[in-house]
């Protein structure tokens, strides 16, 4: 049950931005309060929970700095019972989907691409949706793409919670040095 690569911006600001970095940041705001540890070089990206005395280990690919963000935004989404299950015990159909099977997949993706999103606009990171689906049937992308600037707004105006609020201020205090504005969001969101 392993989600592919998302794909990555080449923007001049992920270029300074690291994903070593985001694993200390991670680390210093979750490891001992929550039992969980990100980390990188992995060829696809897992989510393995606590088991025999090591933490709770979210694995995201290479080093790429939004797989981290995505990564983590699913660990933000998943709830006590699924952070006990290896990948969340989430479904998870390979590249290729058709028709139905992609419909399924954003359903479960809107939440964490909407975080991601959210999460990218704190660190100063372009994003971009991924629908995940490059061999499969072709599917308009508009309508993922507005439903998830829609969720990233209201989550913004509504304000977060929980893990994805306090990861959120980490990223815009330590990338920004300020909270998270809606200016942000407009200011790394690439379109189709």
């Amino acid at each position: 049950m392993r989600r592919a690569t998302l794909p990555q911006s080449d923007s001049e600001m992920q270029r300074t931005l690291t994903s070593v970095e985001l694993e200390k940041l991670f680390a210093d705001c979750f490891l001992v309060t929550e039992n969980t540890r990100l980390v990188g070089q992995a060829e696809e990206p897992l989510y393995l929970p606590a088991c025999d005395g090591l933490p709770a280990q979210i694995f995201y690919t290479r080093d790429y700095f939004r797989s981290a963000l995505h990564e983590i935004a699913h660990w933000c989404v998943a709830g006590p019972a699924r952070r006990k299950l290896v990948d969340f015990g989430y479904w998870y159909a390979a590249d290729g989907r058709n028709a139905q099977q992609q419909a399924a997949f954003l359903r479960v993706e809107l939440e964490p691409q909407a975080l991601e999103l959210l999460f990218c606009a704190a660190a100063g990171h372009r994003f971009r949706v991924s629908q995940d689906n490059l061999s499969g049937e072709a599917v308009d992308p508009a309508p993922f793409e507005q439903a998830v600037w829609d969720r990233a707004v209201l989550l913004a105006e509504t304000g977060l919670r929980g893990r994805s609020k306090r990861w959120c201020e980490v990223l815009a205090q330590h990338y920004r040095g300020s909270e998270l504005r809606p200016a942000h969001l407009m200011q790394v969101f690439e379109h189709w």
